[in-house]
């Protein structure tokens, strides 16, 4: 979801906190590739027909291929909702995440938001 859409359909707060499940779902499925990956290693170890050892050697190489991918995006996702948290303190009084959306860039990752405290206007975006 678009950091504008998202701030508008839910509110700042629940923006974050569902983009910090989101970006830990790739955690969990990286975690999950590595123990695939490890039990898929045993089984070619202990496999002696050759076809076993390359169906298993299949395996291990799309559990770590997945894994990476996933490790990588869990990043990319916890990084950008980081970067956004840290502007939503407004400049003008320092209240956090307290704030009306204004208006939206085109590309729908850049968002103009007013406080509500003191009605000074800033921009966030990554």
């Amino acid at each position: 979801m678009d950091l504008a859409s998202g701030i508008r359909q839910h509110g700042f707060r629940r923006w974050y906190e569902r983009e910090l499940l989101h970006c830990h779902v790739f955690l969990a499925l990286a975690i999950a590739c590595l123990i695939g990956s490890i039990g898929a290693f045993e089984a070619a170890s202990q496999a002696r027909e050759p076809v076993n050892r390359w169906g298993n050697a299949a395996a291990i190489v799309i559990c770590v291929g997945t894994g990476l991918w996933a490790l990588r995006r869990y990043l990319f996702l916890l990084l950008y909702a980081e970067t956004v948290a840290k502007q939503a303190d407004c400049p003008g009084c320092g209240v956090y995440a307290r704030f009306h959306l204004v208006t939206a860039r085109d590309d729908g990752q850049g968002v103009q938001v007013r406080c509500k405290q003191c009605a000074h206007q800033w921009s966030i975006g990554p």
